[in-house]
């Protein structure tokens, strides 16, 4: 056990801990952690077109302009997902540098429409037969798809901006100009770099090659390697036990590898999200709803062991452990007890920690790959929503409501043997300790 220990203190702590701090990470964990509150407002009016009662989808379509109208809300969040990303990430980054955060955003964005393809559409004809066309932006490319482009164009503007800006690089006004207008100045130049840089990159891949466009090479050379090997079973059994471990060393395991791999499992999200509302069978399994269902209690699944402290403790110390647990447990919030128990650099009880997560990932992927279960719909709850509703919420189905009841069930019998030894070392340690101060 203490060289478990020493392990974790010597060789793991050290690296995510400076892992954690990479400022660059942070920016795209916070960045597109700005896009989530609208991709929650757009699931629900997602359910709304889409309640599982045959009743009511043969109604909705038999009335198709209806069901557009209702999906209009859904439209304006999840299709702009790559937009609100791409300013969000630029603008934490440039906070970060204490640079001007927003004309860093606004640069990105512009940036970010330079780079994104164009397509022609034929929208009628001319008396003399001529075809009229019109040209506009693949608006497509606004939504997860275009969410590894944006984060490259957001870091590499705010990059340039930053830099030409400490080079002092920037016209300066009078001291009497109002500080809003010195502003706008002070980034013209920064900015016209930013653009000019992703507008010669955007010439050179149009025109050497055959990549065609810049979301094309993103797309293969970092977007569906990510997606083949990140969502495969091995792939997301070694993700989900990299997340548990950097938890045991007190680092948030999730915002650290969500930073590299929530913009993958969104876009999964997303693909599935249309599918589901046109009516189609969704593909993927593992999508950001996948970590919601295994996570039940939060990392580490712990919803089973607080239910074992709750009604199995002996001692005092689990007994109340347990009431105060229960309570942001249901909720998914489990901080109080993997500080609080603690997880954190419990070799006792890492073991559970890390072994619950991924056996229900598997028992989870096989059942869904099988069709036991109905894979996630494209719906997103918050990630507070109970278990058993949530389940049913993110998969549209009862199965997955009774697979998370699975889950806690198999998450209480991996934590109990292992609980009840923590659980009986306090008891013994409280009677010592009551021994004592009789004496």
């Amino acid at each position: 056990m203490s060289k478990l220990n020493s392990f974790l203190e010597e060789k793991v702590m050290p690296v995510a801990a400076k892992i954690a701090e990479q400022r660059h990470l942070q920016a795209l964990r916070d960045g597109i952690i700005l896009s989530m509150p609208l991709i929650i407002i757009g699931s629900v009016f997602l359910i709304l077109a889409n309640l599982p009662f045959q009743g009511y989808l043969d109604f909705m379509a038999e009335h198709p302009k209806l069901k557009a109208s209702i999906l209009y809300p859904y439209r304006g969040t999840f299709e702009i997902m790559a937009l609100v990303a791409t300013f969000g990430i630029a603008y934490r980054l440039a906070e970060s540098y204490k640079v001007d955060p927003l004309a860093s955003g606004a640069i990105s964005l512009a940036a970010y429409f330079v780079g994104t393809p164009f397509v022609s559409y034929v929208i009628g004809k001319t008396p003399e037969g001529v075809d009229v066309v019109e040209t506009a932006y693949q608006t497509a490319l606004f939504t997860s798809k275009g969410l590894f482009v944006g984060m490259i164009i957001a870091v590499l503007c705010t990059e340039i901006y930053r830099k030409i800006l400490q080079k002092n690089i920037v016209i300066t006004l009078p001291d009497g100009v109002p500080p809003a207008v010195a502003k706008s100045f002070t980034a013209l130049i920064p900015g016209f770099f930013a653009i000019v840089v992703v507008w010669i990159l955007r010439l050179i891949v149009e025109n050497v090659g055959d990549f065609g466009n810049l979301h094309n090479v993103v797309t293969v050379l970092l977007q569906e390697p990510l997606t083949q090997i990140g969502t495969s079973l091995i792939g997301t059994i070694f993700i989900f036990f990299l997340i548990t471990l950097l938890w045991t060393t007190g680092l948030h395991g999730a915002s650290i590898v969500g930073a590299v791999m929530t913009p993958v499992w969104l876009t999964l999200t997303n693909e599935n999200a249309i599918s589901f509302g046109a009516g189609e069978p969704v593909k993927h399994i593992v999508t950001d709803q996948f970590n919601d269902i295994i996570f039940i209690g939060g990392s580490g699944t712990t919803l089973g062991l607080v239910l074992a402290m709750l009604f199995f403790a002996k001692s005092q110390q689990m007994k109340q452990l347990g009431r105060l647990s229960i309570g942001p447990g249901i909720f998914n919030i489990n901080e109080p007890i993997i500080f609080g128990m603690p997880i954190v650099l419990n070799p006792l009880m890492i073991v559970p920690f890390v072994l619950t997560p991924i056996l229900s990932v598997i028992v989870t992927y096989v059942s869904m790959d099988i069709g036991l279960v109905a894979k996630p719909i494209g719906i997103v709850p918050p990630w507070t929503m109970p278990p058993i509703i949530q389940g049913y919420l993110i998969t549209g189905s009862i199965s997955g409501a009774l697979l998370q009841l699975v889950i806690i069930l198999l998450s209480f019998i991996i934590y109990f043997p292992f609980f009840r030894i923590w659980d009986k070392q306090k008891a013994e340690e409280e009677n010592s300790l009551s021994n004592t101060v009789k004496e």
